[in-house]
Formats: C-alpha cells, structure tokens, sequence
C-alpha cells in the first residue's frame, strides 16, 4: 500500500486498517500484547520494526490528514497516531491533537509510545500544558501529563517545580499514574542524585509509590551498588 499520501480518505483509512491486519503476528501472539498492554481495544500484535517503518512512510506525506481520520480500532492504529503527534512542530497544533489522543487513551502503552521533543525553547509551553492535563480526572490523561515531566527532569532547573508535583500524588489510587510517579522518582535520581536525595528525606510520597520507585532505582544500571543499598532505608513497611 502506498503510505505516502497527500490526501488521506475515509476509504484509505479502511484499507490501512486490512493493510496493517496483515502483519499480525496471529491470535497467540495479539492476546499476549493484550494481556500485557491492557486495553479494551482489539490488539493485532504486529512487529514494532513493521510499525516503525510504517510511520516514517506516512510521515512523508500528508501526515496530519492521516491523523484526522483518527484509526482507533486496535492497539497499533493507536501507537501509530501516538508517535505521528509526536512529530508535530508546532506546538499549538501538537497541543490540539494530544489533547484528543490523550483523552481517548485507555492503556499505560499508548500513552508512553509518546516521543515528545522537549527543548529548551518550549519548555515552558510544555510545563505548562502538563499542568492542564493532571487536573483531569482521567488516569491516562494524567499519565500523558507526567510523560511530560519526565521529559523535563533533562532540565535542573524543573526540580523544584517536579517535586512539588510529585508530592501531590500522595493521596493518588490509580496504578498507572502512581507506576508513573515512581519512574520520574528514579529517572530523578539517576540523573540528579543529590536533589532527589535531598528530595527523599522530606518527600511526601504514598507508601506504594515510594517502594515501587526504590524498585526502579535497585533494578536501574544508572543507579551504584551502593546508593541501591543506601536507598533500601527510605523503604516502608
């Protein structure tokens, strides 16, 4: 199928989706993915490499139209829309489409498919969109948020602002945002070590995302033999 496209229609999109159908991987495999994505979409189970070079493809051409028809039948049309927004420059448009995307993800994997280019020249623009996105109720809004926040732990000069964040979680009942919470904590900490520490001995985490951030910390090859000893005190029972 030719993926290169200046217009994208209605018709087109059906015959991507029996296009794309035809790279599974079979029924065993789509209900692992199911199983490990956990979503309520159909999940095909089509190879990443096919999905990655299926994306480079549409990217050539009328990306945004392809964007429009919103595919949202099974688990890879969704990563595919996921990654294509990501290649979006213009902030207020990335802005506009995430916004969408975000709000009909039900699933931790099609939120962190997510490649946002975070930079010294939007940083701002992106903190700021985050802080819209965890006002929402929705547990995967939220997470697309702290995806954001991730991104800006590059940035020293965040960390104040990302621990106040996520202190405020201490109340959180939701798995995927609190998982979430835990891996900004050791990305934190790897690449920010005195902060975080410092952040440690007076944060205000909930007993599950503490533990489950120490884990990260243990299992993460950034992190010495000996901080992952250190870290076993901040632990609680």
């Amino acid at each position: 199928m030719n993926l290169v496209k200046e217009h994208w229609t209605e018709k087109d999109g059906e015959l991507f989706e029996s296009y794309l159908l035809s790279f599974s991987k079979g029924e065993k495999s789509a209900e692992f993915e199911k199983r490990i994505v956990n979503t309520n979409l159909e999940c095909i189970a089509v190879p990443s490499a096919i999905v990655d070079k299926i994306i480079k493809e549409i990217y050539k051409g009328n990306f945004e139209e392809f964007i429009n028809l919103w595919l949202w039948n099974n688990y890879t049309e969704t990563s595919i829309i996921g990654k294509l927004i990501s290649k979006i420059k213009n902030f207020d448009t990335l802005k506009k489409y995430l916004t969408i995307y975000a709000n009909k993800a039900d699933n931790w994997a099609t939120c962190d498919c997510l490649k946002l280019k975070v930079q010294d020249k939007n940083k701002e623009e992106f903190y700021n969109y985050s802080l819209e996105l965890l006002k929402s109720k929705k547990p995967f809004v939220k997470r697309v948020g702290l995806n954001i926040i991730m991104k800006l732990v590059n940035f020293k000069e965040f960390l104040p602002r990302i621990f106040n964040i996520l202190n405020s979680y201490k109340m959180e009942e939701e798995y995927y945002v609190n998982m979430m919470v835990a891996w900004i904590v050791c990305e934190c900490f790897a690449k920010h070590r005195n902060e975080t520490l410092e952040f440690l001995k007076q944060h205000n985490l909930n007993k599950f995302t503490i533990n489950k951030a120490i884990s990260k910390c243990h299992d993460s090859f950034r992190v010495s033999k000996e901080d992952k000893e250190m870290l076993k005190s901040f632990r609680q029972n």
